[in-house]
């Protein structure tokens, strides 16, 4: 259902009847993903819950996107896992706090709107290949073992580690992975398969309930989730001098950049795709990156694991019906109450089950379709550029593959640089019917003014965009047209004058997919 943009300025009773429910189903998503992605990256069960919390109460409260739900995420996973194994659980805190200032200090620059001019190329390739990451380390957890130390050693080992479950020579490994499985199938058949009347409840939640229930009933002897007595046992000290002096080390200081690059890149594409999914209020990318800013902050002096907006949690928010902030504050409160309440429950939860969701999460991340959909609509360079990326993060590391795949893609607009600028003129008619003229070189360095050039045309027109003066488009730019063009509201449309040039067939092909 989809909230108006009254109805998303209801204050907290008017919308309460709403939110609340929302807000149960949204937890109810949220717990099985805090636990999954604290286990995968390394850390006690706890500091996925604490971000959960922070993401939910504080960037829920102050936060620029009202419907997006934040909370610890998959892409960061497999950052923590390294910053944990190369320099300790006790470097994570500040680490995560100084992410969070420059987060802040982003945000209070303006500069949201730019990490949307980063390629969907690089983005989704980047995505894709932390679920390959995701995937191989989870694969050793699924049979109670340990992944190794680099992504490639535990690719190489998948076969051999398998081959001794299968030969029982590692008899824990013989007993998880049936639990995994069960997850798994619990999970996908769930989602295919459930009644309309139970349609909110959540995959994952069946999925780790499934093997939570099978592993104890069978009282099987494999590794359990392990969680204090009290939650917030882990995380009342701030860290130290000691800890913040880590951060004069280059190498930490360049984990702080990347946790502040990707959590921002993730918040940012969270945000744009949540504002598709509803007709409310869009979002205030500078405020909702400097709250996440301050989220992040609080969670590095707690020792917690980083957060962002997160797309499966805000997808659920507003499949579920949310009206305001509210469902995502009231889903930290929940999250607050179990762990205060029940704490002990957690350690029913086998790791096996965890490791099953994280599986299917990390699959889902892959998602070749983007590069098909790259090569369909924008030609080679960008499928490469997608395809480069993710090898480079799987083979190398995360950074490394991140910047071969920017570099690549500055490789489609180097040329054009030299050309003139972008300029755009928007003319409206008697008729109501907006003309968007395009002249110079359109890509990526200009986004930002295109963006807010493209949000100032008045909703319900039918809008056409002259081309013939435009000497080139890139392809960020044509997925910003085209993401415009199909978030506005039923009776407008949006066509391209001409399509002589290949630039201009490429965007009216892309158009024609979302607009009539």
């Amino acid at each position: 259902m989809k909230p108006s943009s009254a109805s998303s300025r209801l204050s907290l009773p008017a919308t309460l009847s709403r939110d609340l429910p929302v807000s149960i189903v949204v937890f109810m998503v949220a717990i099985p993903l805090c636990l999954g992605i604290a286990l995968a990256s390394g850390v006690p069960a706890e500091a996925g819950i604490i971000s959960g919390v922070v993401g939910g109460i504080l960037v829920g409260l102050i936060g620029g996107a009202p419907l997006q739900v934040s909370g610890p995420a998959a892409g960061l996973a497999v950052v923590v896992f390294e910053i944990v194994r190369e320099h300790g659980i006790a470097s994570l805190g500040p680490i995560v706090l100084a992410a969070g200032l420059l987060q802040i200090a982003a945000g209070m620059l303006g500069f949201g709107a730019w990490f949307r001019a980063i390629s969907p190329a690089v983005v989704q390739g980047m995505l894709a290949g932390i679920g390959v990451l995701i995937v191989v380390v989870q694969l050793h957890v699924l049979i109670d073992a340990a992944p190794l130390p680099t992504a490639l050693e535990s690719l190489i080992a998948i076969p051999g580690a398998f081959g001794d479950v299968l030969k029982l020579a590692t008899p824990t490994g013989a007993l998880a992975l049936p639990v995994g499985l069960i997850t798994i199938l619990a999970m996908i058949g769930w989602e295919k398969l459930r009644p309309q009347r139970l349609k909110l409840l959540p995959g994952a939640l069946v999925g780790v309930a499934a093997g939570t229930l099978v592993a104890n009933l069978l009282t099987l002897p494999i590794k359990h989730v392990k969680a204090p007595e009290n939650v917030f046992a882990g995380v009342t000290s701030l860290p130290g001098l000691a800890e913040f002096g880590r951060l004069a080390d280059l190498n930490v200081l360049l984990a702080v950049v990347v946790i502040a690059v990707i959590a921002s890149a993730e918040t940012m594409l969270s945000a744009a795709a949540v504002d598709k999914m509803h007709d409310g209020p869009r979002a205030a990318y500078n405020r909702e990156l400097s709250a996440q800013g301050v989220g992040n902050a609080v969670c590095g002096m707690f020792g917690a694991l980083p957060m962002t907006g997160v797309i499966v949690r805000s997808s659920a928010n507003v499949q579920a019906g949310a009206a305001s902030r509210w469902s995502a504050i009231l889903h930290g409160v929940w999250l607050l109450a179990f762990v205060a309440a029940m704490p002990s429950a957690l350690e029913l939860v086998p790791t096996a089950a965890l490791a099953g969701i994280l599986v299917v999460t990390g699959w889902r991340l892959i998602q070749f379709e983007h590069a098909r959909g790259l090569l369909r609509r924008h030609g080679p360079l960008p499928a490469a550029v997608w395809a480069a990326t993710l090898i480079v993060v799987v083979a190398v590391d995360l950074l490394t593959g991140v910047l071969v795949g920017l570099g690549l893609a500055l490789v489609e607009v180097l040329p054009h640089l030299k050309r003139r600028y972008l300029v755009v003129r928007s003319h409206e008619s008697g008729d109501g019917e907006v003309a968007l003229k395009l002249a110079g070189s359109a890509t990526f360095l200009q986004l930002p003014a295109l963006e807010r050039e493209l949000a100032a045309v008045p909703a319900g027109t039918r809008v056409t965009i002259e081309t013939k003066r435009l000497d080139y488009i890139d392809h960020t730019t044509r997925e910003l047209i085209t993401e415009w063009a199909g978030r506005r509201a039923e009776g407008s449309t949006v066509k391209i004058a001409g399509r002589k040039t290949p630039h201009e067939r490429r965007l009216a092909a892309a158009l024609s997919g979302v607009s009539g």
